[in-house]
Parts: structure tokens; C-alpha cells; sequence
């Protein structure tokens, strides 16, 4: 070794010690004829002194730059009272140097290491291997392999065993477009990269292994945004047996353990967490993700507006769809622009505005008061509870998008009134999901999950004549408004699996060429089972107190899949390409 010691090793019962180290030069400073390098490596840092007694050495000093890297052998001294210092672990001793060695000199970087500066995205990903480097990057990056330790552990301690699945597999299209892998031992086929381990762990299931997880790498090719990446890390988990309480219980009590492990400065909200139906939750609070750590509910006035004088409201509850309130206390306060900002944000969600009321000690004032009638205002009042000082939000639309649209204001709000504690952790749980969904584009029928979820016994029936009111056996675990995974009852029944494919229109030629392998397996005794993915990214990036799961992720491709270190992807040698069987063709413009 070259080193006897970390940076980030030594202590005052270390003094007289005589000892090597090697590292980075995180900074260098003059001091009265005295040179001090903090020396640093991934464990923290130590101060390094250099006496001008000794000229070369002093010399060598004199030149070093940050970020060379060096080793050298000195003695462990206690530092002189008062100049501790105590936010670092090492800052009660410095290490008096007697030799050194320049074991790499580096370039000068193309942003500062030592200081926690604004430096564009773009640049950081290009250095990404510098960018690391930064204190921020190396907690993010540590506290990332505590967590995946962490889950590793407390599933093994009950008895699930990890099975790796392949990453090369059979394109069995789910939902998101897959990425290709062509084969060169067989010209025009390919294999994909796995959206997630979904089928396999099903058969491992189907194989008697009744406890599976994993931390799957997993890929899909979609359009980038803050919380998602092109290739992402789940801890992927299933069970045979159970119903979804086992499956949630289970999946809760890792959670709490690794809050309490990773994060104990912070408050769980609320255990057990808090679980809200589909509709619950879109009707309180405008999102199946919701963040709970502030209580700004909905109340509905669809009922109050019909016929209401407001044609907004009344032609809204008049064509099927509703009319969602939103109380602000103390809004009365906002202007004219920060409501309009508000509009703007209902608008991104589909809503064509967004009606307000301010109540006031001697009246109300807002854009529907007058068409409204003092009688239906103060009914809306009362059922919304306000108070003088208090304004009240609308959205009148289809039950989506009214939803939607004034969840996303509740958001912004608690953003901008300052509700959303980092320090509080409110976890809760959402099920009783539709089962389908039509798409808005073709009007075609598609699972809201996946087509591998089983709809609730109970809705069974519902399979035959109005399949779009049936619920899964699924359920969303969310974190302060974020989804941090999903799960479900899976179906297990080779017949119930090709009625589901019945709906989604998948014909049974299709079901054989696509999933003969899962049909197959379902008629040699395969248990009931269910099981949930959770994703590590997002987890991670809110136990980081991230703002987007780049900052969690040691190489990821920016907001464009590229990979602007290695500069992937990338044109390929034509022969290469011509030994795989396939034909580049330009792309068109327009």
C-alpha cells in the first residue's frame, strides 16, 4: 500500500505517530512562512504542514497545485489550541510532512473542486470523473451505496434470496418503447433490453423461489425529465402467497428501517402510512402522487354549481365533469400576478383558467362573484370552510383535468408557502387503480399498469360487461409527491391472463408469438403472487434532498440520453454495422 492511513483516519491519539498518505491536493494556502495542504481522498480530509526548515521539500511545496496527486510521510501532530477545527473529523490534528512525492500532476480543472460553485450541468457531465470529486457528488454517491446496503440486508434478513436475471431478452412490448439489441448470429432478429424484470421474476415465482429481489437495471426508451433516466436501478420484489397487505407491510417496514438507518435527523409523518384510493386521492388532493405533508384538500362544489349563473361552472358539471375548490388560508394576500402564475401552472394541466375568490371581512371579490349570487357564494363558502383573509381556487372541467390541473396548483403552493419540510418524510400508499384506461389518441384500451396485474376479485365480473370500471389488485407507494414505486396482485391463471389480453385487443396468434413463455409456465402450477419495484434513483434523490436523480447517479445521460463523457451514442465502424445485418437509412427531414 501507499498509504498507512486515510485522509479521513486520523485523530489526537494518533499525535507522535509517524505516517504515510496519499491523495488529492484539495487546497493550498501561505500562512507566515508556512505552507498548509488539505489532502484529500473519498474518506475526508487532513491538514499537511511544510516547514520552510527543509528547502527542497519546501520547494516541492511551493509548486504543487490543486488536484496533483501526491503521497507523503510526516508525523501526526496535535494542532495548537484554538485553531481545531471541529466540523472536521481530522481538524484537531495536522501531519508535519518530511517527504513528499509527486505521484501525478493534473491540468488545471475546468471548475473549481473545492467549492460547491454553480457550474453548468452540461460541463459537470463532461467531467463527470472531476465533478465526482466534489464533496456534494461524493455524499450523494455514498449515500447511495448505504441505501442499496441497506435494502440488500433487510431483505436478506427475511429470507429472500436474489436471483439475477438476463438483461438480453425477448422483446415483449409493456407500455414504454424498448431499446434493440441486434443479433449477429442471426440476421433481422433482436433481443431488447429489459424495461424491468417483470415476466422473469413471474416465472421465478412459477419456479418455487416464493421470496425473490433484485437490484435490477432496467431500460427504457422514453423522453428525459428530471426523475428519469434511459437505463434506471429498481429493488425489484416478489412473493408467492400473499395478498397486497403482505405485500405492502413488507414493503413499509423496509422503508421505515431505512429511513431510521439513513436519515434519523428526519420525521416520518405518519405510520403505518396513511393509504388512499385512486379516486380518494384525486378527489382530495388532485394527483395519485400525492405530497401530504400539507393538508390543502379540494372540496367538490360540482352539486352547488349546477345551474349555477358561472356558465363555466354549470356547462362544466352539465357535460359529466366537476367542479374541484381550493382553499388558500391566508391567500387573500396574493396579487393579481402571482394568480395569474398560478392560472398558468392549471393551464400546463389541460385547465382553459382558473376562477378565484378572495374572502374579505366585509365581502368577496374575484372573477365569478357577481355571476354567482350572494346566496350559492356563501353555500360555496361554508362548504369550503373559509375564513376572512382565505381565497378560494377553481377548476371546472372533466373529473381529470380539473383534478389535475388544480393538483398541480396545490403543488406549487406548497412550494411557494413553504409546506414541503425537508424534514419530514410523509409516506402513504394509493390503490384501487383502474384497471384500463383508453388512450386519449386512438381511443384504444391499455393497461394502466401492466398487463400482467390482476383486476380486484371483486371486479371480475366487470371483465365481461364494462372492463373500464374494473380496479387492480395494484397499489403506488408515494414519498413527499413522488412515486417512488408500484406493485400489484399479479394474475396467475393461463385463462385469466388471455382473457386480459382479450381486452387489449391482443390476439391469440399475437399472446403465442409474444407470451407463450408466461402461458406456458401458467399451466404447471403457478402460486399466486405479487410482489412491487421500487425505484432507487428516486429514493436516493429525496433522501439526497436532490432536485432531479442526475445528481444521485455516478454516470448519467442528460436530459437528452446522451452521454456527454464518453460522447455516446455513437456512429459505429460500417463493417461492424454490416456484420449485424442492418442498413442505415437518413432520416427525412420534416
Amino acid at each position: 500500500m501507499l498509504r498507512t492511513h486515510t485522509c479521513g483516519q486520523l485523530r489526537q491519539t494518533d499525535a507522535k505517530t509517524a505516517v504515510t498518505l496519499a491523495g488529492w491536493v484539495h487546497r493550498r494556502r501561505d500562512h507566515g512562512g508556512l505552507i498548509f495542504v488539505d489532502l484529500r481522498d473519498r474518506y475526508g480530509f487532513t491538514q499537511i504542514v511544510f516547514d520552510p526548515k527543509d528547502k527542497i521539500l519546501f520547494s516541492h511545496a511551493e509548486h504543487i497545485r490543486p488536484e496533483w496527486v501526491i503521497q507523503i510521510t510526516g508525523t501526526v501532530t496535535k494542532r495548537l489550541e484554538g485553531a481545531a477545527r471541529e466540523e472536521n473529523p481530522t481538524g484537531a490534528i495536522e501531519v508535519r510532512v518530511n517527504a513528499i512525492v509527486i505521484l501525478n500532476e493534473a491540468k488545471t480543472p475546468p471548475f473549481e473542486i473545492d467549492q460547491d460553485k454553480e457550474v453548468s450541468e452540461e460541463l459537470r457531465l463532461e467531467y463527470r470523473y472531476l465533478d465526482l470529486r466534489r464533496e456534494r457528488m461524493r455524499k450523494n454517491i455514498m449515500t447511495r451505496h448505504r441505501i442499496l446496503q441497506s435494502i440488500r440486508k433487510f431483505f436478506y434478513d427475511r429470507d429472500f434470496i436474489e436471483v439475477e436475471t438476463p438483461i438480453l431478452i425477448k422483446g415483449t412490448p409493456e407500455g414504454s418503447r424498448e431499446y434493440l439489441v441486434p443479433s449477429r448470429l442471426y440476421h433481422g432478429e433482436f433481443y431488447v433490453l429489459p424495461q424491468s424484470p417483470q415476466q422473469l421474476k413471474q416465472l421465478t415465482m412459477v419456479a418455487g423461489f416464493d421470496r425473490y429481489m433484485q437490484i435490477a437495471r432496467c431500460f427504457r426508451d422514453e423522453d428525459q425529465r428530471g426523475d428519469r433516466q434511459p437505463e434506471f436501478t429498481q429493488v425489484d420484489m416478489e412473493m408467492s402467497f400473499v395478498d397486497p397487505e403482505d405485500v405492502m407491510s413488507i414493503t413499509e417496514q423496509s422503508l421505515i428501517a431505512l429511513t431510521k438507518e439513513i436519515r434519523p435527523d428526519v420525521k416520518i409523518l405518519k405510520t403505518p402510512f396513511p393509504k388512499f384510493t385512486y379516486v380518494d386521492a384525486m378527489n382530495r388532493y388532485g394527483s395519485d402522487k400525492p405530497d401530504i405533508r400539507f393538508d390543502l384538500p379540494f372540496t367538490d362544489v360540482s352539486e352547488l354549481s349546477k345551474g349555477a349563473g358561472f356558465g363555466i361552472f354549470a356547462k362544466a358539471v352539465e357535460s359529466g365533469g366537476v367542479v374541484k375548490c381550493l382553499r388558500v388560508p391566508d391567500g387573500a394576500r396574493f396579487t393579481r400576478k402571482e394568480i395569474d402564475e398560478l392560472t398558468e401552472t392549471a393551464r400546463i394541466y389541460g385547465a382553459k383558467g382558473l376562477a378565484w375568490i378572495k374572502i374579505g371581512n366585509d365581502g368577496y371579490d374575484g372573477v365569478p362573484v357577481d355571476k354567482l349570487g350572494k346566496d350559492l357564494m356563501k353555500k360555496i363558502v361554508n362548504a369550503a370552510s373559509a375564513k376572512p383573509g382565505d381565497i378560494l381556487l377553481f377548476a371546472a372541467d372533466s373529473f381529470d383535468v380539473a383534478c389535475s390541473s388544480l393538483g398541480a396548483v396545490r403543488t406549487e403552493l406548497g412550494r411557494r408557502l413553504g409546506l414541503t419540510d425537508p424534514n419530514v418524510f410523509a409516506y402513504c400508499w394509493v390503490n384501487d387503480f383502474p384497471m384500463f384506461e383508453k388512450s386519449k389518441d386512438t381511443g384504444a384500451v391499455a393497461a394502466v399498469h401492466h398487463p400482467f396485474t390482476r383486476p380486484k376479485d371483486e371486479d371480475r365480473k366487470l371483465l365481461d360487461s364494462d372492463p373500464l370500471k374494473a380496479r387492480a389488485a395494484a397499489y403506488d407507494i408515494v414519498l413527499n409527491g413522488s412515486e417512488i414505486g408500484g406493485g400489484s396482485i399479479r394474475i396467475h391463471e393461463a385463462a385469466l391472463q388471455s382473457k386480459i389480453f382479450e381486452i387489449l385487443k391482443i390476439s391469440p396468434a399475437d399472446a403465442k408469438r409474444r407470451f407463450d413463455h408466461l402461458l406456458r409456465a401458467f399451466q404447471y402450477g403457478a402460486p399466486p403472487h405479487g410482489g412491487i419495484a421500487l425505484g432507487v434513483d428516486r429514493i436516493v434523490m429525496l433522501f439526497c434532498n436532490e432536485p432531479n436523480i442526475r445528481e444521485v447517479i455516478a454516470y448519467p445521460k442528460d436530459q437528452k440520453a446522451k452521454d456527454l463523457m464518453l460522447g455516446s451514442p455513437s456512429a459505429m465502424p460500417e463493417e461492424q454495422i454490416a456484420e449485424l445485418g442492418i442498413k442505415i437509412v437518413e432520416k427525412k427531414e420534416g
